[in-house]
C-alpha cells in the first residue's frame, strides 16, 4: 500500500495554461480531460475547461488543477468556501489537499479519521473517473480530496 499527496489547484478558466506551464518548467507527462468529456454539452460554456488536469514528471514532481465550474475570470482569490451546487463543486479556494490510494479500504481509513469534526463537501462514493471519490474540509479548514487511484486498463 502506499499513498500520494498531491497540491490541486483551482482555477478560474485558465487551469490548461498552468499547467502546460507546469510542464514546461518541470517536465512530465500532462493529462488533461474536460467537462466536456464528462458529458457537459459540448455547445455549453465551461464545456473546454479542466475538470481534471495534472502534470507528472519521472523525477517526483505532480501537481493537480481544474477550473472551477462556473467561473473564467482568470482570478485565484481565496475567500475560503466550498459547496456542491446542482451536482459539481463550487469553490473559491486557491488549493486542495488531493490524497489517492491504491484501494477503496485504504481511502475510507483515512477519510473516516479525516471526517471528524470535517464538513463533508462530497461523500466519498464511486464516481465516473474513480471507484472512491471524496471531498471535505476538515475541522482546520483545510480542504481535502480523497480517491482510489485508478487502474490502467488492461
Amino acid at each position: 500500500m502506499s499513498i500520494h499527496t498531491t497540491t490541486h489547484l483551482n482555477f478560474r478558466g485558465d487551469a490548461r495554461a498552468a499547467l502546460e506551464f507546469y510542464r514546461s518548467v518541470f517536465g512530465g507527462e500532462i493529462t488533461i480531460a474536460t467537462y466536456g468529456d464528462f458529458g457537459m454539452p459540448a455547445d455549453a460554456p465551461g464545456a473546454d475547461n479542466v475538470l481534471f488536469g495534472q502534470v507528472e514528471s519521472a523525477d517526483g514532481f505532480r501537481v493537480m488543477a481544474y477550473d472551477i465550474p462556473g467561473q473564467s475570470d482568470g482570478s485565484t482569490e481565496a475567500a475560503g468556501s466550498t459547496h456542491r451546487e446542482g451536482g459539481v463543486t463550487i469553490t473559491d479556494q486557491p488549493f486542495f489537499v488531493s490524497v489517492r490510494g491504491e484501494t477503496l479500504d485504504e481511502v475510507e481509513a483515512y477519510w473516516n479519521a479525516l471526517s471528524a469534526g470535517a464538513s463533508i463537501v462530497e461523500p466519498l462514493a464511486a464516481s465516473a473517473w474513480s471507484p472512491g471519490f471524496g471531498m471535505l474540509t476538515d475541522a482546520f479548514g483545510v480542504t481535502w480530496i480523497l480517491d482510489v487511484a485508478a487502474r490502467a486498463a488492461e
